[in-house]
Parts: C-alpha cells; structure tokens; sequence
C-alpha cells in the first residue's frame, strides 16, 4: 500500500479510513484502495455522500457487513462513536500478504500444547523447522512435468501437426522471389496448471502441519507456478518465502511470518477472505487446488459451503485431503464434509507425505468424483 508520507494531505484521510477496514477484518487489496482515492478524485467529491459512494463501489464491504461497514464509516468521517459495531474486531479473518507490506502486528499471546479439538478462539504462536527427511526429492523433481496441462496462447513453430503461420510463410516466399517452400506451421504451447495449495496450521492439524509445509516447498521449487496460503484464524500467504532453495531457511522464514500456529479454526471465514481478494482469487482460476484440512468447522458450515462451491467454480480441480481418511473407518458424515463432498473432485487421504506427493503427481489423470467414490465405500 502507498505510503501516506507520499500522498497529498487530503488523501491520507481516505488511506486511514482504508485501514481501518483492514483492522476490523474487512478484506481490501491495495488496488482496492487506489481504486478508491481515483474515485473520489474524479467525483470532486460534491458531499459526503459522493464519498460514500466511491467507498462502497470501490471497497466493496460484503452483504451481511454492510450495517458495520456504515457504522465506521460514520464513526471516522463524522464522529459518530456510538455507530461503532463492539466487539467484532477480534472474531473477523485477518489477511497476511508476504508479498506485500503487513500492516498489523499483533503479539503473540499464549501458547496451546494441546490441538485434539477444532475451535474458533485465535491462538499466536510460532513454530520451529530444522529437521531434514530428504523424502521430497523426487516429488520435486516430477511434479511440473505430472501436473494438469492447457493450452496457453502463445505459439510455438512445429514441422507437423499445426496451423499454417501465414505471416512466416509469406515472408519465406517473398524472400525466394516467389517460390512456394514447404508450408511453415505454428501450434499452440501447452504448459502446466498453477498449483494452488491451502494450508490448515489449526490446533487439530499439530502433528501433520510440519510434513505439509515441506510438501508445500518441494512444490514451490519443483513448479513454475505454485501458491501456498496457510489458514487457521488468519489467512498467510508464504510463497515469497517458500521460494528459497534452502529448505531450512524456507521453513524458519515462514514459521516466522504464520502467526497462527496451533490455534482455533475458522475454515469457511478464511477462504471467503481468500476469494474476497481480487488477487488471491486470481491464483485459484484454471488451477489445481489442494487443500490440507481436517474440515473440522466449527458451528455452521455455511461459509464452508459457500466457499467451497466458489473455489470449485474458479479451479479445475479442487481436492481435499484429510489426515482423518487415513482411519479405515472413516466416513465423510459430519454437516460441512457432507456439505461439501458434491462440490470436490476428491476426498482423499493426507495423513502421510507418500500419499499426498502420489496423489499430487496423480492430479492429471482422471479419477472419479469425490462423491461418487465414497458412495461406493458407503
């Protein structure tokens, strides 16, 4: 986000009332806010309610937050406090961008040993990485050659099997005075997917979190494009650090900027935050998507299905890999897992890292639905 040492005066007003959005949990990209500012440029603005206008067209508060949304805007530009919406601040997802500035700090609070139940109450933490198995190593070496290809735009020459490029092959003919040459061909390059990868860091995903986040950078290093978020009460991305060839180094840096470790869980909450962010959504269309979760949601699963459902309708595939299918017993019955199970392509097992790297290697080739498939094992 811009710097307000860089802004006329009177737009740092505009830029403060954007933060405390952020503050109160409202997702706004930095285009957003620029968005904004250009808005009410060109509106003069006449009133206040010109800048009203521009806030909500451009900001874009959510349905169900648009009575909060009014609230602080009329507590920052008129000085209404009693409009202010109590208590909410603490329960709204808050984002954490790697690849940009992170405007809130917050200090950690205690740490949890235990992690057996999902909840929602926030929990900071922080992690440490050292250990080194060596076991993705091959994952990484195969996986940008196993993901899901398309067809891009771009064109590559070929002797056979494409389209005539009539531009080369009229300059070919020009330059041999008339002569016809072999006919010159053109066909469409195919490249792989972008990998999208969600990482739950929550208190019932202890013992599995650090097994993910090694996945997670073999995937990084071995793909050309691939995104990695973490999520538990707040939303990471951890790419920009995943990017180091260093395993360990990778691994320290991440710890270090997820501060979420081990808490509470709002899964539903989280990736409505993910989707809400023209950016971040960006990274899910056309993609493979993986998310690492037990799906363990607490209360309503509403979100969850909403949010799922709109994943599904950006990704090309969308997986779910949870360590509780590991338990030959298990059932996809609770509420949000039955919820959501017609929406996924697959419901797979994500208890140990041989059997996510296979299923992740495996993604390209086609499998039943993840409904249909446990239909079956009913």
């Amino acid at each position: 986000m811009m710097r307000e040492t860089s802004l006329p005066r009177a737009a740092a007003a505009f830029l403060g009332f954007a933060r405390l959005l952020r503050r109160y949990g409202f997702a706004i990209a930095p285009e957003q806010v620029s968005n904004f500012m250009q808005a009410v440029t060109l509106l003069g603005p006449r009133s206040m309610a010109d800048i009203r206008e521009a806030a909500l067209a451009t900001l874009a508060p959510p349905p169900d937050r648009r009575d909060e949304f009014e609230a602080h805007f009329q507590s920052y530009f008129h000085g209404n406090t009693s409009a202010v919406v109590e208590g909410e601040a603490d329960e709204e997802t808050r984002i954490k961008d790697d690849g940009g500035a992170d405007d809130e700090r917050i200090d950690a609070e205690h740490s949890q040993e235990g992690g057996e139940l999902s909840s929602a109450l926030e929990q900071l933490s922080t992690r440490d990485f050292r250990r080194d198995d060596g076991r993705l190593v091959a994952f990484q070496r195969k996986l940008s050659a196993a993901l899901p290809a398309r067809r891009s735009f771009r064109t590559v020459r070929t002797h056979s099997r494409g389209k005539l490029d009539l531009r080369r092959s009229l300059r070919e003919i020009v330059s041999a005075d008339g002569d016809v040459p072999s006919p010159l061909l053109r066909r469409r390059q195919t490249v792989p997917r972008k990998l999208l990868i969600l990482i739950d860091v929550s208190g019932s995903m202890k013992l599995h979190t650090a097994d993910y986040l090694k996945l997670a950078h073999a995937a990084v290093q071995g793909a050309d494009r691939a995104e990695i978020f973490t999520f538990g009460t707040r939303l990471t991305r951890i790419t920009a650090a995943l990017r180091l060839r260093d395993r360990d180094q990778a691994l320290a840096r991440a710890a270090a900027q997820v501060d979420d470790w081990d808490g509470g869980t709002r899964m539903g909450p989280t990736l409505l935050a993910f989707l809400s962010v023209p950016r971040f959504s960006s990274f899910a269309r056309g993609a493979a998507v993986v998310i690492l979760s037990d799906a363990l949601e607490r209360g309503g699963h509403a979100e969850l299905e909403t949010a799922i459902r709109r994943l599904s309708a950006r990704a090309f595939r969308l997986s779910l890999a949870t360590p509780l299918a590991g338990d030959p017993r298990f059932r996809p019955e609770t509420a949000a897992l039955s919820a959501i199970l017609p929406v996924l392509d697959d419901l797979v097992d994500g208890s140990s890292l041989a059997g996510l790297t296979d299923f992740i290697l495996s993604l390209a080739r086609p499998a039943p639905a993840a409904a249909t498939l446990w239909k079956r094992v009913s």
